[in-house]
């Protein structure tokens, strides 16, 4: 598969069985073949999305001793601000070109994991940075709730599968700046090869070159979206939980050519992430005698911990 596969999550959410079953089988086979998908129809507002991008621009812009106090020392990088070349990919020494900033859970009715996840971070030099942030969250975090639905009927589970699994879960908003490259990289890129963490991840701003896919034959394939599309894809932890039936695809972000140095990229991806008891052991209607079981027992919980280690955001 030479390019990324488009869908619209209206046809899921319509009253059409016909459309919906369409959807189902689109994202399914997506998923299955290149574990990547340019998805319209989705929750957020073009108000909404505009918003966002001014104010993460305004806090990458604000001065750099700023910036570092809302770098929250002992949680792993997951709220607040992570400041540039801090963190790397899985077996990779050097940082990636990028700075970034954590949204995470704004729980409901749980106080054990009210006092399990760190607060959020209020950024006091800018107003509205918080609010937006948290509308653009649950924006995201609703979109992602349907499109598991359609996977989950996709899997022969029940449609609501995921439903208690995601709710208050451990998912996480990260705008990230890629800041204009000043002299030749060593071994570094803007966010080198890695597959991600969670279930799914949904991806703003990926309407430009620089991401990249790679294929079943190993090929980088561009993964560029319309504006009104966010891209989205398959993590590790939905993988090992389909026993890979579902493709967590590596993935990059590579830097743009030399004339094009000088320029900024903005993108903000959307980590869903289950609450952390939520087992990933294989599903039994994936595993069968040409498909054995790839993957040891582990809860979401685990996992991420033995990840953040391996990103060196956590020491071990």
């Amino acid at each position: 598969m030479s390019a990324i596969p488009s869908v619209d999550l209206q046809d899921f959410v319509s009253d059409n069985p016909e459309r919906k079953e369409k959807f189902i089988k689109e994202i399914g086979s997506a998923f299955e073949n290149i574990g990547f998908v340019a998805l319209s129809g989705h929750f957020l507002s073009d108000d909404l999305v505009k918003n966002l991008y001014d104010e993460i621009k305004k806090f990458f812009d604000l001065p750099q001793d700023v910036k570092d106090d809302y770098e929250i020392e002992g949680i792993g990088g997951q709220r607040g601000y992570t400041s540039f070349g801090k963190e790397h990919a899985k077996g990779k020494k050097e940082g990636d070109l990028k700075e970034f900033w954590h949204f995470g859970q704004y729980v409901h009715d749980n106080p054990k994991l009210e006092a399990e996840y760190p607060d959020n971070v209020i950024v006091k030099e800018l107003p509205a940075f918080n609010a937006v942030g948290k509308e653009t969250y649950q924006m995201l975090e609703k979109t992602a709730k349907y499109v598991l639905r359609a996977l989950a009927i996709h899997l022969d589970l029940e449609e609501t599968y995921f439903d208690d699994y995601i709710k208050n879960g451990n998912s996480i908003l990260r705008p990230i700046h890629y800041p204009p490259i000043t002299s030749e990289p060593k071994n570094a890129v803007r966010a080198a090869a890695h597959g991600d963490i969670n279930l799914i991840t949904l991806l703003m701003g990926a309407h430009g070159r620089g991401l990249q896919v790679m294929n079943h034959e190993g090929e980088w394939v561009d993964a560029i979206a319309r504006p009104d599309q966010l891209m989205i894809n398959v993590g590790d932890m939905l993988s090992r939980l389909t026993n890979n039936k579902l493709k967590s695809t590596i993935h990059q972000v590579v830097n743009p050519p030399k004339e094009l140095w000088g320029t900024s990229r903005y993108s903000i991806p959307f980590f869903m992430h289950p609450i952390s008891e939520m087992p990933l052991n294989c599903l039994d209607n994936c595993v069968d005698d040409a498909h054995p079981k790839q993957f040891e027992d582990i809860t979401a919980g685990s996992f991420l911990h033995e990840r953040l280690i391996d990103l060196g955001l956590i020491k071990a």
